[in-house]
């Protein structure tokens, strides 16, 4: 049989030098320690890293120390959801009122409003006729408001009390001729504008005439705000009523647009609960606030905890292995949950801000206010996944998202070319005879609604058929599109995310593939060392996490001399574990420690302890 010193391995024998050395250091008279220190640093860098990855309660029960964090993103969910909810309903009013008004004033101003907008206009006339009647209705409607309107509305006053009048603004080309008999037309395409107030109106149609506008502003007080217990807010309306015959087609198009402005009112006197409501909502906001303050705090700190932690395993893989940490693991400390919620945070906080100001009446703007606090509490909730994927059970779509997410960039990437040539083909095509097809964004929307297939027959009927070369292509163009994007590109799509969820499956079932970093955490000290000409004083310190062979029925040579380095060098702090662990040495080993008999000296020093214990 092999000698035990034969049967050693690379790292058995780095080993073997240090300990030689450790034993004349004690012969002079000076126990080094920086192997045993190595040691102590590599272990702490592992609890400390294995603790950074831990899930809250795993933290709980190995060192007590309260889920803090948790409790804050727990306690920022409730507060900011209660908040986004009372916030919605109040905005739910306002918008209810401000489209409720817009279609009253419809009503009442634009002759034969049957209350539905046709396209993108309100009502459309044909005859000069239809146009000198609807221009007169307005003046005549707007002329007796007070006593037609059911709402509290009613004209807007200057400073000084007058009434504002209602503008008319006159466009039309400073010459034209058109004689369509003779084919024969003279006309300069400069406009003239003529503005008026109502008092001095004089209004001829002519064929010069592009379009006409009249203008003029309304206040409003919206009252329902007192069913939230909120302060009724004041409204100016500024009401833009516009006869558009610029196609020149026969089809004199009116629109009617409402610009609501909200204020606070000057003069108000309310009794009851809705000005001391108004305090606590101002106090539970500011309160929201600083929730989010300390969840920014918390995951910023943690950052930087993540940070200095990657610096140390950085620095420890450099110095024993001689290479860098490699990408996947870096981005394992690089969290993106704590970033997303630190973008949440300030998402939430500014919401909050205009919120409290929207409530002070400083500020109006309730779609901004909207869409931070909406935005804000997506964010949050989508947060919740990550102590969800603490959960084996629970992770999978986590795990499926973060593997398919690079390859499906890469496939969407490649379908958007295809996509978008569609896209611009349909437009230029289509456009004139088909109303999906008018504008590029109608398009895309058409084409996504038909990968996902909606209404593919009222695509296919809609399309006039008087164009046959038209109609034609149009099946050409909507056959193709089907048939390449849904049998193929998105049953593609489909089996990426498929592969992945499979491939995350095998992973659950027969373990995930190491990286150094889970390897590290692990204490499997398998790592591929960089490989010199020479075996250097820093080699041989390199060596000594690398893999070592383990035999049957007992510890290894290694094992041996790391413990005795570890006695060696701190013998205080060690005694208790040599003796808990109920170390056995092996054949070999006894043989190793007759070879250096200086041990025997130093095992002797441990009070009824003997070389067989």
């Amino acid at each position: 049989a092999a000698s035990p010193e034969c049967q050693l391995s690379t790292c058995g024998r780095v080993h073997e030098i240090n300990w030689r050395v450790h034993v004349d250091r004690i012969k002079h008279g000076a126990v080094g320690s920086v192997p045993g220190e190595e040691k102590l640093s590599e272990e702490n860098l592992r609890d400390d890293l294995r603790y950074y990855f831990m899930s809250p309660c795993e933290k709980y029960r190995t060192r007590r120390q309260k889920p803090w964090k948790l409790g804050v993103q727990i306690l920022k969910i409730v507060m900011i959801t209660t908040q986004l909810i009372l916030f919605g309903l109040n905005n739910q009013l306002v918008v209810s009122y401000k489209e409720e008004n817009t279609m009253a004033l419809k009503n009442i101003f634009l002759k034969d409003f049957r209350g539905v907008d046709e396209d993108d206009y309100s009502v459309a006339v044909y005859t000069q006729h239809g146009v000198y009647e609807s221009l007169f209705h307005v003046l005549d409607q707007y002329s007796q408001l007070g006593r037609l309107s059911t709402g509290p509305i009613t004209y807007a006053e200057d400073e000084d009390g007058k009434l504002l009048p209602l503008i008319v603004c006159k466009q039309h080309y400073k010459r034209g001729i058109v004689q369509p008999s003779d084919e024969a037309y003279d006309m300069d395409a400069q406009l003239e504008t003529g503005v008026r107030a109502q008092s001095q109106l004089v209004l001829k149609y002519h064929l010069q005439f592009c379009h006409t506008v009249l203008f003029f502003i309304l206040k409003g007080i919206n009252l329902q705000t007192v069913r939230s217990r909120e302060l009724p807010d004041c409204y100016l309306f500024h009401v833009t009523i516009t006869f558009d015959n610029q196609c020149h087609s026969g089809k004199v198009k009116i629109f009617l647009d409402t610009d609501a402005q909200s204020s606070t009112c000057r003069d108000w006197k309310i009794s009851g609960t809705a000005q001391k409501n108004t305090h606590y909502l101002l106090i539970f906001d500011g309160f929201v606030i600083l929730v989010c303050l300390t969840s920014a705090v918390l995951c910023t700190r943690s950052i930087v905890l993540a940070v200095r932690l990657l610096q140390r395993f950085s620095r420890f893989f450099r110095e024993n292995y001689n290479r860098k940490v490699c990408e996947d693991d870096q981005s394992e400390f690089l969290n993106g949950w704590y970033v997303l919620v630190i973008v949440s945070d300030l998402l939430a906080i500014i919401g909050t801000i205009l919120k409290m100001e929207i409530q002070a009446k400083s500020l109006t703007s309730y779609d901004v206010c909207s869409i931070f606090l909406g935005t804000s509490t997506l964010m949050v909730w989508v947060g919740v996944i990550r102590y969800l994927g603490y959960f084996q059970k629970y992770n999978v779509l986590i795990l499926t998202m973060k593997a398919a997410f690079p390859k499906v960039l890469r496939f969407c990437c490649c379908a958007g070319m295809i996509y978008l040539g569609y896209t611009f083909c349909g437009w230029i095509v289509l456009g004139p005879y088909h109303e999906k097809f008018e504008g590029l964004s109608r398009v895309a929307e058409c084409l996504f609604s038909l990968v996902n297939g909606d209404d593919m027959f009222t695509t296919f009927a809609q399309l006039k058929d008087k164009n046959t070369l038209v109609w034609l292509f149009s099946r050409a163009y909507l056959y193709s599109f089907i048939s390449l994007f849904i049998y193929m590109v998105l049953s593609l799509f489909i089996a990426l995310i498929t592969d992945a969820y499979e491939t995350i499956k095998n992973y659950q079932r027969d373990g995930f593939p190491l990286t150094d970093l889970h390897k590290f955490l692990r204490a499997q000290k398998d790592f591929p060392v960089a490989e010199e000409s020479s075996q250097t004083e820093d080699h041989v310190r390199s060596s000594v996490f690398c893999c070592c062979q383990r035999y049957d029925g007992g510890h290894s040579h290694v094992d041996t001399y790391v413990m005795l380095d570890l006695l060696l060098t701190h013998p205080a702090r060690y005694t208790h574990t040599f003796d808990t662990l109920a170390w056995s040495f092996t054949i070999q080993t006894r043989l190793l420690i007759t070879e250096t008999g200086e041990v025997f000296s130093f095992l002797n020093a441990f009070p009824k302890r003997s070389v067989g214990e």
